[in-house]
């Protein structure tokens, strides 16, 4: 059987060659319809939902019980590594051009395969955690060069260790939910003291988000290797950041309120395998890790990120971001190892958040904050307006993918519009 990597495979599904999802992805998402209200778990081919649990009731897939008739991808995820591969691969050998199991079969494909335009997205996973890292050397160097020292920008522990913090897994939506504008207390210099009202400096976080799909004992470190078969998969990331709230609150604990409010998803989940023929060296790391982060395979991706905004004056977004996850100082598979170093179990469904990821160049910068040089210097948008942060009514769209040789394994979107304030 053809890997299901193979970029020689071809699907009876119409897939155009610019899509985000030809048969080499297949990534895994939630959705629902008007006709089949409950939420089930879909893999998404070209512009349609191939319907899994639809395949599973006709004994096209080798699944227990109704694990794909669920609103989550958890207890898919559960099942572990040699199930994940091996359902990739049948999905992939039933959407084949030349398999008739499926395409001659009209009734099971008119129920098995619908429209995207048709189906409602859900948030793919039950968030058991949610930890954010600060994984990006041009990100802290930015931030570090705006708020301390340009000359030394980066704290100490930077170069020796993946700083994070924990999160709040309750506000993780999926793409296209509205975040409201969030109340906290700000202090601007030369007040006298803190008040309590609506951020004036709320901003976005290009990240990639990693899916944790399965459990490591309470008190157990990971190997490297551990660390990457507990990988199911990847999204794309908006963590949502009030930089006032978060510039009062962040010493001596970091931050808390100031993004705890929202933290958007895009709805499929790109598989690690998928991904795979992307893999590369990241950049060198100087000084050399501890023994226990020292990484000896290809952990970062080539994968391209752009991030486009609108505001409600604008005809069409534009594009204020372009980068690359491959400039990623601290691997996924380092942030799982660290995370779990002191013997911190993780869990099924647990996300890790890369941190903010920027680029050399002054077009990669993956945050407001960069960009707008803290406010200093306005960003300039078609139409004649300007942003230091967003506003009232302002859209942001992250968008993902690789692509080589004519092969693009893409995330779609992650989409959300400001609100005001309550």
């Amino acid at each position: 059987m053809m890997h299901p990597n193979d970029p020689s495979l071809r699907s009876f599904v119409t897939v155009d060659p610019r899509s985000d999802f030809p048969i080499q992805n297949l990534p895994y998402g939630v959705f629902s319809t008007a006709s089949q209200p409950s939420p089930r778990i879909g893999v998404a081919i070209g512009e349609f939902v191939l319907d899994l649990a639809a395949l599973a009731s006709a004994g096209l897939l080798d699944v227990p019980g109704d694990v794909f008739a669920q609103g989550a991808i958890n207890g898919f995820m559960a099942l572990g590594l040699e199930a994940w591969s091996a359902t990739r691969a049948r999905i992939s050998e039933v959407l084949r051009h030349d398999n008739p199991e499926l395409r001659d079969d009209a009734a099971l494909r008119a129920r098995a395969i619908i429209p995207q335009r048709d189906v409602t997205l859900h948030l793919p996973l039950q968030v058991a955690g949610f930890t954010d890292f600060y994984s990006s050397k041009q990100h802290a160097t930015n931030v570090g060069a705006l708020f301390r020292d340009k000359a030394d920008p980066l704290l100490p522990n930077w170069l020796h260790i993946p700083i994070g913090y924990n999160g709040r897994a309750s506000t993780v939506v999926v793409s296209g939910t509205a975040i409201r504008r969030p109340h906290g207390q700000l202090k601007d210099l030369g007040d006298a003291g803190p008040r309590f009202a609506p951020s004036r400096r709320l901003d976005f976080e290009l990240e990639i988000g990693v899916v944790i799909g399965q459990a490591s004992e309470l008190g157990e470190r990971l190997s490297e290797a551990q660390a990457e078969a507990m990988i199911f998969g990847f999204v794309l990331l908006n963590d949502w950041s009030a930089r006032d709230i978060q510039q009062w609150e962040y010493v001596p604990l970091g931050p808390f309120q100031g993004k705890a409010f929202a933290t958007s998803i895009s709805p499929w989940i790109v598989t690690r395998e998928a991904l795979e023929p992307f893999r590369v060296q990241g950049p060198a790391q100087e000084p050399a890790p501890l023994d226990y982060l020292a990484q000896r395979g290809a952990n970062n991706y080539d994968l391209a990120l752009q991030v486009d905004l609108r505001t409600p004056a604008m005809a069409a977004p534009a594009t204020i971001c372009a980068t690359n996850f491959k400039y990623m100082y601290w691997s996924s598979v380092q942030q799982l190892m660290h995370h779990a170093s002191s013997g911190c179990a993780m869990r099924v469904g647990d996300l890790l958040g890369s941190g903010t990821i920027s680029g050399p160049g002054p077009r990669e910068r993956g945050s407001l904050l960069e960009i707008s040089s803290n406010g200093a210097e306005p960003l300039a948008l078609p139409g004649g307006e300007r942003r230091s942060f967003l506003e009232d009514g302002d859209s942001v769209s992250l968008r993902g993918w690789c692509e080589r040789d004519g092969l693009r394994i893409g995330f779609g979107a992650v989409e959300g519009t400001v609100l005001p304030a309550k």
